[in-house]
This record gives structure tokens, sequence and C-alpha cells, in this order.
């Protein structure tokens, strides 16, 4: 029986059903992308994003240790 022939419900499952395994194909491809490319990029830029971070934050503490053993120029 040609796809014309059968009952609008069999085609209609039958179009369910193939887009249901497509989107389950897709969402496997997807999660692996994610998996595989984006979660390994978004550890290492943070990580560098932190490395960063930490050499500001020990700049600025001696920064901060220069200025409180500066002498003071507003005493008189």
């Amino acid at each position: 029986m040609d796809d014309k022939n059968r009952p609008f419900d069999e085609r209609f499952n039958s179009a369910i059903h193939d887009a249901t395994e497509r989107l389950d194909r897709e969402s496997e491809k997807l999660i692996a992308y994610i998996n595989d490319e984006v979660v390994p990029a978004v550890r290492e830029h943070s990580s560098r994003g932190l490395r960063v971070a930490a050499e500001k934050l020990a700049k600025f503490a001696d920064y901060m240790d220069q200025q409180k053993n500066a002498p003071d120029e507003k005493k008189p």
C-alpha cells in the first residue's frame, strides 16, 4: 500500500516516529559535541581567566603592601 492510500493516523504516527528518531540522533550528536568541544573549551578559558585574575590580585596585593610601607606624605 503506498503512502497516499494509508489512513491519515498511520501516516501521522509514522511521521511522528521518524521525527522522534531524527531528534534522538541529533540530540546524541549535540550532547557529544558539547561534551567533546564546548566543555573542554570552557574549562580551558575558565582556568586561564582564574590565572589572570590571580596574577592581577597578586599585583594589587603588592601595590597595597607598597602603599602600607611607603612614608605617609600627608603627615606634618
